[in-house]
């Protein structure tokens, strides 16, 4: 699609300056400029309408590589798809969606084979799903979603805000001093700290590393328990229940996908968990700092809308956030543990 709007435009260009040249020629009549004028004129309108009606009737193929099924990734896909079906009609569109099953060298074979199919854009939705989508192209527009820290994720010293080349997106980054503060408010007997989660996440890192700081200048004691995948998700959940006061776990798409797992054991022996975004908080964990996952996903739809229709560069797109992160709480797991939430705090619906 774009291919033949740059060869309109490129063939429109050729002949206003063919024209050009002949109104500027020697030997000219004196009418000969304005009426080669005119006729650039012309010829700049009827390229631009052209160029228009061909952006009108535009068809895109959109790849959405997702990491794993769980409810915020979910969401964010979902809105992302709304968004764009919204802004450029329900037959403008075609998404070619695939999950990777939590598989992130499935990421590198889903970003392959939309690159060889030739989609328009990619999303990639989690930091693995982007990390493929990055070592498969150059060329594609990558939108990434439910990232944390893009510098993180793509190995950016000094990153800025904005990514450059063919890749932006929108950060599911909710204030992590401000997490670390929610622990001890909701906790303040609390002296020790298990954070939990996958190691195979980069953003998981920078998210533990930063709590850990925090809590660790308030003068709590924190533990750090990682697990390499599902499978031995119970037995580190159990560690961290046996030797601290309260969890936390980041934004980490493992862990959201493992909740039930991990309520299994963290339920029985009585520990709380905060977490990084609401969708653990509903299958395992007490209060979370969260973002609306559906409205990060319409963010970046509309990023996708703007890059699609030529509207905007996405080399000079900086990465979006989400402003109005909200302290949200799962009454069931607080009424078993007996926890009492302050004021200020949204229940999460069933």
């Amino acid at each position: 699609m774009k291919n033949q709007i740059r060869k309109m435009l490129s063939l429109s260009l050729a002949a206003v300056m063919a024209l050009s040249l002949t109104a500027c020629g020697v030997g000219g009549t004196a009418e000969a400029p304005a009426a080669s004028e005119a006729a650039v004129e012309e010829t700049v309108e009827t390229a631009a309408v052209e160029a228009a009606e061909e952006v009108a009737d535009a068809h895109y193929t959109v790849g959405i590589c997702q990491l794993v099924q769980h409810v915020a990734l979910d969401a964010a896909t979902q809105g992302f798809k709304d968004a764009i079906v919204e802004k450029l009609g329900e037959d403008a569109v075609t998404f070619d969606e695939q999950n990777a099953a939590g598989d992130s060298a499935q990421c590198t074979t889903i970003c392959t084979g939309l690159v060889s199919d030739g989609v328009d854009l990619i999303l990639a939705n989690a930091t693995p799903a982007l990390q493929a989508a990055a070592s498969s192209t150059t060329e594609i527009p990558v939108l990434g979603t439910s990232i944390t820290e893009y510098g993180v994720a793509l190995s950016i010293d000094g990153f800025n805000g904005t990514v450059g080349g063919n890749i932006s997106g929108t950060s599911d980054l909710a204030p992590l001093d401000q997490q670390a503060k929610m622990i001890e408010e909701l906790f303040p007997e609390a002296k020790n700290v298990g954070i939990l989660y996958c190691s195979a996440e980069a953003n998981s890192v920078y998210q533990a590393d930063t709590v850990k700081a925090a809590l660790e200048a308030d003068g709590l004691k924190v533990t750090v328990y990682t697990f390499a995948d599902s499978n031995d998700v119970a037995s580190v959940t159990q560690s961290a229940c046996d030797e601290n006061d309260v969890l936390y776990i980041p934004t980490d798409n493992t862990a959201a996908s493992c909740t039930e797992a991990i309520n299994n054991v963290a339920l029985p022996a009585g520990v709380p968990i905060v977490a990084g975004e609401e969708g653990i908080v509903k299958g395992c964990g007490v209060a979370a700092l969260s973002i609306d996952y559906y409205e990060l996903g319409r963010t970046t739809g509309e990023m996708a809308v703007k890059i699609l229709t030529g509207e905007t560069d996405i080399a000079t797109m900086p990465i979006e956030y989400y402003n109005n992160p909200v302290k949200v709480y799962n009454p069931e797991i607080c009424d078993k543990l007996g926890i009492k939430i302050p004021e200020g705090y949204t229940a999460i619906e069933e």
